[in-house]
């Protein structure tokens, strides 16, 4: 068990934790959860004991273990695999005393404690542990320093699981992973048997994972049982209550005020009225939810241009004189695209996605973009290397020096950058408000296709289910490659496997490609669903054509249900003051008028109706429930 006892954080004179306090059950799965900037990475640093509380305390049983990856990735010339195996302390030390013991008691001892901790099956374990996280055999037994930053944490975090500690911290896990291995993670997790804290923004993750979440607001902590899901509906309860207790307050203060106003100068009333402003200074506000106003992405509409936009055939791709990564290429993007690409990391999702946004030229075969395309590229390198000692305007004024001041501040209010927000330094701003920065760099001239590279690494649960929001509204193509599959299964339409050196459409839903990673109802030879393909494809085509065509109806009835509702304005102006009718229906009668009000509310209704119905059956192919 680990107790939260009222821990104050001060950082900077600013408050952090204010008093926050919670008891994590033993053996519990908790998904610590909050706001960009809340505090969650200060709670983590008090708890493992790298920040001193100013108040309050964190008490732990003596000898539990707690396990954290360090900011420093691991580095030397140790095999991956080796240095997975040195994170658990005790086996290795274990390990020794085994080989250089001479006292039999102890001996026995020690043999015993290595029996129990499953000592002699370690490097299977280590070895599993890195193939889940993306290792194959030789990966395993090369050198740490021949690895990228990002596969050193790989390395990190598979130490941290094999040691498995009495408390395991996560933070951000998956920013370092790919679908695939974040998949694999998540089954790992549901099945770790001692206690897990986990900061995570991924919503599946916490649905499937964690029993309990760990919400951290305005510096106080509320632990709410249940999944993620099971948290919003609460929450949701609770805004609507505060919601009403408000109003209703509001009113008791108002119909207060009016009475001390009224009857303050009665002699007869004045002790009464005096009783009731003692009782109205007394009343504490009720506080509205927070809300946060910066949450906010709307990429521009580009103007229209015919399909396709990129074609590529037979097209192989690679980096200067090396071999092609990718071969025999044969890809189409229309405007109305949604594709998502798959595939571990290594495989050439991002040399594909280079391709398509012109920073590579294919080796062989041949790419054609649509003459007046406009592309936005977004990649985490972006994020990183933004100038902290720049703002945001200065930033986007010196990108779009074409353009007028208004516009240039149209664009980052698009992207909840108004006001101060424009102004402040870019050095000041959190990982979320910078990805936000970026992504609104990347659509200024509102590309018909936008590329992003894992979007989501900086974003909170709330802003990735904006950033999904803006995805759907945007008339251009999508190319996401990501890890959170809950995006990837709501902003995506098509599916493109980035596997054994080419790129091919995936036939088959998200369920069915998570099934296929984690190795679950797999068609054994000869199966009817293996050998019959072609159907499976076809059906696949039919459903991504189906989809667009319900995206092309929701649109229009939108377009209609406008005009009919402009059609109503006019009427109803027209009914509530005859001598303001201009035009043709200056030359209709009141009951004519009255008669096309009522046909135009019908039509309205109707419309309604089929968007309706639209709306859910795309919802239903997007994997949404209704």
């Amino acid at each position: 068990m680990l107790t939260i006892r009222d821990i104050t954080v001060r950082l900077g004179g600013r408050t952090i934790l204010d008093q926050a306090a919670a008891t994590i059950p033993k053996d519990g799965k908790v998904g610590l959860i909050g706001r960009n900037g809340a505090g969650k990475s200060t709670l983590v640093k008090a708890i493992i004991g790298e920040l001193e509380p100013d108040e309050g305390s964190i008490e732990m049983p003596r000898r539990a273990r707690l396990g954290y990856i360090a900011q420093e990735a691991p580095a030397g010339d140790r095999s991956a695999l080796q240095a997975v195996l040195d994170a658990d302390a005790e086996r290795m030390s274990l390990l020794a005393e085994a080989e250089t013991c001479t006292d039999p008691n102890r001996l026995g001892d020690v043999h015993d404690r290595l029996i129990a901790i499953d000592a002699y099956t370690g490097e299977a374990r280590a070895a599993r542990i890195l193939v889940g996280l993306g290792f194959d055999e030789e990966m395993q037994n090369r050198p740490l320093d021949s690895f990228s930053g990002g596969w050193k944490m790989r390395v990190a975090l598979a130490g941290l699981l094999f040691s498995q500690p009495d408390v395991l911290l996560l933070d951000e896990p998956s920013n370092h992973l790919d679908l695939e291995a974040t998949l694999w993670l998540e089954n790992f997790l549901q099945t770790y048997p001692k206690t897990l804290i986990v900061i995570s923004h991924e919503r599946d993750l916490l649905n499937n994972v964690v029993d309990h979440i760990l919400h951290l607001q305005q510096g106080k902590l509320t632990l709410y049982p249940g999944t993620y899901d099971s948290f919003e509906r609460i929450r949701a309860e609770r805004a609507a209550q505060a919601a009403a207790a408000r109003a209703n307050q509001d009113a008791q203060r108002k119909k207060l005020a009016d009475y001390v106003a009224r009857n303050s100068a009665r002699a007869s009333t004045a002790k009464q009225a005096q009783s009731r402003a003692k009782m109205l200074a007394k009343m504490q506000p009720i506080a509205a939810m927070a809300e946060d106003s910066s949450l906010s992405f709307d990429f521009p509409s580009p103007d229209e241009l015919r399909p396709p936009l990129v074609t590529l055939d037979l097209a192989s791709v690679g980096y200067e004189a090396e071999k092609p990564i990718l071969r025999r290429l044969n890809l189409r993007i229309d405007p109305e695209d949604r594709i998502a690409l798959l595939g571990r990391n290594g495989n050439g999702k991002t040399t594909l996605a280079r391709l398509l946004a012109r920073q590579l030229e294919p080796m062989e075969g041949s790419l054609s973009f649509s003459p007046k395309i406009r592309i936005g590229y977004f990649t985490q390198y972006q994020v990183e290397e933004l100038p902290s000692d720049s703002t945001p305007l200065e930033l986007m004024t010196r990108a779009m020096t074409d353009k007028p001041p208004v516009a240039v501040r149209g664009q980052l209010g698009r992207f909840g950058f108004s006001g101060n927000r424009a102004t402040a330094g870019i050095g000041t701003l959190s990982g979320g408000e910078r990805a936000r920065l970026a992504l609104a760099l990347v659509t200024r001239d509102a590309p018909h296709m936008l590329i992003l590279d894992e979007p989501t690494n900086h974003l909170d649960v709330d802003a990735r289910e904006a950033l999904v929001q803006a995805l759907n509204d945007f008339a251009g193509a999508v190319i996401l490659v990501s890890h959170d599959r809950h995006m990837v299964e709501l902003a995506a339409d098509r599916l493109v496997l980035v596997d054994q050196g080419t790129a091919e459409n995936y036939e088959g839903s998200m369920e069915d490609y998570i099934d296929f990673v984690l190795g679950r109802n797999q068609p054994k030879s000869g199966d009817k669903a293996q050998v019959e393909g072609k159907p499976a494809r076809k059906n696949g085509a039919v459903a991504r054509e189906e989809l667009k065509a319900l995206r092309k109806k929701v649109s229009e009835t939108e377009t209609r249900m406008k005009r009919i509702q402009q059609q109503l304005d006019a009427l109803d102006a027209a009914l509530a003051d005859p001598s303001s009718i201009k035009g043709d229906l200056a030359k209709l009668g009141i009951g004519e008028i009255g008669k096309r009000r009522t046909q135009a509310a019908e039509e309205l209704e109707q419309a309604e109706l089929s968007w309706f119905a639209a709306s859910e059956a795309m919802d239903e192919y997007m994997g949404v429930t209704a």
